[in-house]
């Protein structure tokens, strides 16, 4: 058996793939260096590789996405028939809901209009402020990282709303849970309105000008899923005009977001390069290498493993 790792891991986690799968020849190799011939002989990867790769790799039987996000590869013709394919969802909640909370806190008490007098040597108060506490926060995708969030703005005294591709029962810190279709009704009612959701047909531009328009004119938007999401044209008019109150952006349209492009200089917003996701926390990747040494030991062992993708809909299988 072939396992080819992208995963980067640490001596420990390698002697502990070791133990899991004794038997196996692994190869340690950094995606971007992966080459069609090392794809091609593993049987199981852990992390992900480039797309174009993964066509002639006609020995696997399984691939363990280092991203939670997984739409790419469970497109059509990605992966040969019959391929696994999990992903990292419960890695990200954590380093993701904190930068949201950060970006939230930065707009609502107005430390970007302070960073900017600071730049400017200016010593100016700049009035009002609002707090989490007695707000609406509608949380719209609701998998890990828009739960964690959650968690996180009703712990600071928020009412949390949620929407979810398919109602549950609801998490206490929760008020209520809807589907996508009630979102207009709902907009008009939330302070924050956060978006962690993966790319596919029915959340292409799910908030547009007229979803813009709904949303109160203090409301802050925050988008860590896909920049697919939102309209940023109609989003950079939002914010020009006021329609809005602010806006946390980690993911955008086109990335890198072009230097000309309106948006860097569109007011009250922060706006970050897909990073939250990224490496950054320690914590994160050693969520994404434990995700996947429990599922290859599950693999092995022929029992259920965690966070398979239902390649009919890009989500993971509830």
């Amino acid at each position: 058996m072939n396992i080819l790792v992208t995963i980067p891991m640490d001596e420990e986690q390698k002697k502990t793939l070791s133990a899991i799968a004794p038997d196996a020849r692994v190869d340690y190799i950094p995606a971007d260096q992966v080459t069609q011939d090392e794809a091609a002989q593993a049987e199981i990867i852990l992390g992900n590789v480039p797309i174009p790769l993964l066509k002639g790799a006609k020995k696997l039987k399984w691939i363990q996405l280092n991203f939670a996000g997984s739409d790419n590869y469970a497109a059509p013709g990605v992966l040969p028939e019959g391929v696994i394919l999990t992903n990292a969802t419960g890695a990200y909640g954590l380093a993701i809901s904190e930068c949201m909370l950060a970006g939230i806190l930065y707009l609502i008490k107005r430390l970007d209009q302070y960073q900017r007098n600071q730049e400017q040597h200016v010593w100016h108060n700049e009035g009002g402020v609002t707090s989490i506490e007695g707000s609406t926060t509608l949380v719209i995708g609701f998998g890990d990282i828009g739960s964690s969030f959650a968690q996180r703005m009703h712990a600071l005294g928020s009412t949390v709303i949620g929407i979810r591709r398919n109602v549950t029962e609801k998490p206490d810190y929760v008020s209520a849970l809807y589907q996508l279709d009630k979102l207009d009704e709902l907009l008009p009612l939330a302070d924050f309105v956060s978006l962690s959701l993966p790319n596919s047909p029915q959340t292409q531009k799910v908030i547009g000008a007229k979803q813009l328009a709904e949303m109160k004119n203090s409301a802050v938007l925050i988008n860590v899923g896909r920049g697919s999401a939102v309209d940023t044209d109609a989003l950079v008019e939002a914010l020009k005009v006021g329609q809005i109150g602010g806006a946390v952006l980690d993911v955008v349209h086109q990335e890198p977001l072009p230097a000309d492009h309106p948006l860097w200089d569109a007011p009250h917003l922060l706006l970050t390069p897909h990073v939250t996701g990224n490496y950054n926390l320690p914590e994160t990747l050693r969520r994404v290498v434990n995700i996947a040494l429990r599922n290859l030991a599950a693999y092995l062992n022929g029992q259920p493993m965690e966070s398979v993708v239902d390649f009919q809909t890009g989500y993971r299988k509830l």
